[in-house]
């Protein structure tokens, strides 16, 4: 572990810049700040996906799909976190609206590929309007969108070492 980081986790551990008249203030909590943030932006999306029929995690598996179609379960999930036991059911009810297609690979019947439909292709034109639509709705410019981006990427990293 670098240095700065050492320093940083050291930092934590005690406390320092924390306060315990205030350490337990809802306003003053990152992840409420997270959580809230997650349910207005989940509400953007609802209305925007209506349109096209999906809720956010199929918009997330689609979008999977759109960058490299007929990856394997495993492949879906690792891209987007989430374990087969969650994203099966999604994929069957995204196969139940003709959106893809799930396969046993050949070589290895354990595993199971997914492809998109014509259908599942075609939707990609309607959902370019999303991301537009999301920045016009954060009211600011892509720069400051890819930096809270890349700000959360490495929280989420760190989260995850610490979790592990």
């Amino acid at each position: 572990m670098d240095t700065k980081r050492t320093s940083r986790n050291k930092q934590a551990a005690t406390g320092a810049g924390i306060d315990s008249a205030s350490a337990l203030l809802l306003d003053h909590q990152f992840c409420f700040s997270v959580y809230a943030t997650s349910l207005a932006l989940n509400k953007l999306y609802r209305k925007l996906l209506a349109p096209l029929g999906l809720t956010y995690p199929q918009y997330l598996v689609m979008m999977v799909l759109w960058e490299a179609d007929g990856l394997t379960v495993s492949d879906i999930g690792a891209r987007l976190h989430l374990d087969s036991a969650t994203l099966t059911p999604l994929l069957k009810r995204m196969e139940a609206q003709q959106l893809l297609r799930r396969e046993r690979a050949a070589a290895d019947e354990r595993q199971v590929i997914v492809t998109l439909t014509p259908q599942g292709r075609a939707l990609r034109q309607q959902a370019e309007a999303v991301p537009r639509a999301v920045l016009c709705a954060a009211d600011c410019g892509i720069e400051e969108i890819a930096s809270v981006k890349a700000g959360l990427d490495k929280l989420r990293e760190r989260f995850a070492d610490a979790g592990s």
